[in-house]
């Protein structure tokens, strides 16, 4: 264990756990050092599945098994990826929920010409690397810039597949557009249609909107999750707010503000008080931090009494803190004080729910309790 954390807030508590007697008691946290592997910017497994998935910046994926980083590459995408900006490369990765029978994965990337593709592969026989020839490409995003790409993946309980698209850092344009792809989380049906379908229920279908859009609004989603009904979306700012906005998965069309709103704040537009958006749960100004790095909520079995808590981080500080959603609002919030593992590119979590942390130094952390003596 190299780092050390206790709470700066008094209101974390001891839930019971699932045997007769509680763990000792938590004396803060720590991080364990699970690889160094490059630049690590989507941390995933599939479910049931113990191996740790890493997806570098580069263009590579590779597996965690067993404690050791395998020698061969899950997959090796890097005489196609494009990561010469800071915000471009292999951004996201996911597994289709039903992977130990379809062998499905997803990932996004910047391609040659700067722009990004969704791209799905399918695993090969031994399940230890993925063939590159079944690539099949489902969406390619025309990019403005080579700025605010965003690319988390996520599915839902729904079986829909959630896609976070940044704005294309073209000073704000497209936040407001619902009929583009860009400052939008979408939300498709991998399992039909060619070569996606549409969900019926997508709030802008036959709407005047793209009908991929699920949310929109957004500058650069770095990143969302989904916990149960509920997405956690960690949205980057411009001049002075990073921001986190919790939305239950049935509040499609929610409009999160950008380019009106910066945070809960009017962003120099006289249409942000007649337009109706979702104020952020949590936001925090530059005197904080820079660039926002959103996390998970904590499902695992190590350290019960954070169970719903939902850890973030700034990238230019490298602090981490969390907080509970609860009654709408966010409460227990948290600065683990002691517990600095870098420049936070990304949070992810492996099959059992256990939490693990990515830094732009090279390093993939594992979240782990430091209790008192057993």
């Amino acid at each position: 264990t190299t780092a050390l954390a206790t709470t700066t807030s008094a209101t974390t508590s001891t839930t019971t756990t699932t045997t007769t007697e509680p763990p000792p008691e938590l004396l803060g946290l720590g991080l364990d050092l699970v690889a160094e592997v490059g630049k690590v910017l989507a941390i995933a497994a599939p479910p049931g599945d113990p191996r740790l998935f890493l997806a570098a910046r580069e263009g590579i994926i590779h597996i965690v098994d067993d404690g050791a980083v395998r020698d061969e590459p899950f997959l090796d995408l890097t005489d196609r990826v494009r990561a010469n900006g800071i915000e471009q490369g292999l951004l996201g990765l996911t597994f289709h929920p039903r992977y130990s029978d379809n062998g499905r994965l997803f990932v996004y990337y910047t391609d040659a010409n700067d722009d990004t593709v969704l791209v799905e592969f399918t695993v090969g026989g031994d399940r230890m690397q993925a063939e590159i020839d079944t690539a099949r490409q489902l969406l390619f995003i025309d990019q403005p810039t080579d700025r605010h790409n965003a690319g988390m993946l996520e599915f839902g309980p729904d079986g829909l597949l959630y896609v976070a698209v940044g704005d294309g850092g073209d000073g704000g344009h497209n936040g407001q557009k619902a009929d583009t792809l860009l400052g939008t989380i979408l939300r498709i049906d991998v399992d039909n249609g060619t070569p996606y379908a549409i969900p019926e229920d997508n709030p802008f279908v036959g709407e005047g909107g793209a009908p991929e859009v699920w949310a929109y609004g957004l500058r650069n989603p770095w990143r969302f999750s989904i916990d149960g009904d509920l997405m956690y979306v960690a949205d980057v700012g411009q001049q002075e707010w990073e921001e986190v906005t919790v939305l239950p998965l049935d509040a499609g069309g929610s409009n999160l503000g950008w380019a009106y709103r910066e945070g809960s704040t009017c962003f120099n537009s006289p249409e942000c008080e007649e337009t109706e958006t979702v104020l952020p749960t949590v936001e925090y100004s530059h005197a904080d931090g820079c660039s926002i790095t959103g996390g998970h909520v904590y499902r695992g079995a190590a350290i019960p009494e954070l169970h719903g808590t939902y850890f973030y981080s700034d990238w230019c500080r490298g602090w981490v803190r969390s907080f509970r959603y609860e009654d709408g609002e966010a409460v227990a919030e948290t600065e683990w004080s002691d517990l600095d593992p870098g420049q936070v590119n990304a949070f992810g979590t492996d099959s059992s729910g256990e939490l693990y942390i990515a830094t732009w130094e090279g390093a993939v952390w594992k979240l782990v309790p430091i209790r008192a003596e057993e």
